[in-house]
């Protein structure tokens, strides 16, 4: 299954990087990821014109876009455009940041889940 990873390097620019999530053959119930432990899970709707400058994310979190889609733009000036369905693993949480706006005029749903940070893996949280 392929994902998009947003992240800052070590000079705090954002980049994307194409990510591979390896599925397992289980059988008749189709292919499964490894699990992820995940802290919490939020729902998410915006406004129509939603256009929201350059901005950390909060937390390391996927990002699975519901109903709508959305342009994101780099620190360093890549945009890719991302549809409904599609899934974000969103890590800049410092650095420069990225910039998100909705591909439509409409309100869009989204579902935000919060990973653990390695700090909390690491200590056994």
């Amino acid at each position: 299954m392929k994902i998009t990873k947003i992240f800052s390097d070590e000079k705090g620019e954002s980049h994307f990087e194409d990510v591979e999530i390896p599925l397992i053959d289980q059988g008749e119930i189709g292919f499964l990821s490894e699990d992820i432990n995940v802290r919490k899970l939020q729902f998410r709707k915006v406004s129509a014109d939603y256009d929201y400058d350059f901005h950390h994310a909060p937390q390391k979190q996927y990002i699975v876009l519901l109903d709508g889609g959305v342009e994101i733009e780099t620190s360093l000036g890549e945009i890719r455009q991302f549809q409904a369905g599609e899934i974000l693993l969103v890590e800049d949480t410092s650095g420069k940041g990225h910039k998100t706006k909705n591909l439509e005029k409409r309100e869009r749903t989204s579902i935000f889940i919060h990973l653990y940070s390695k700090e909390l893996i690491d200590i056994g949280s």
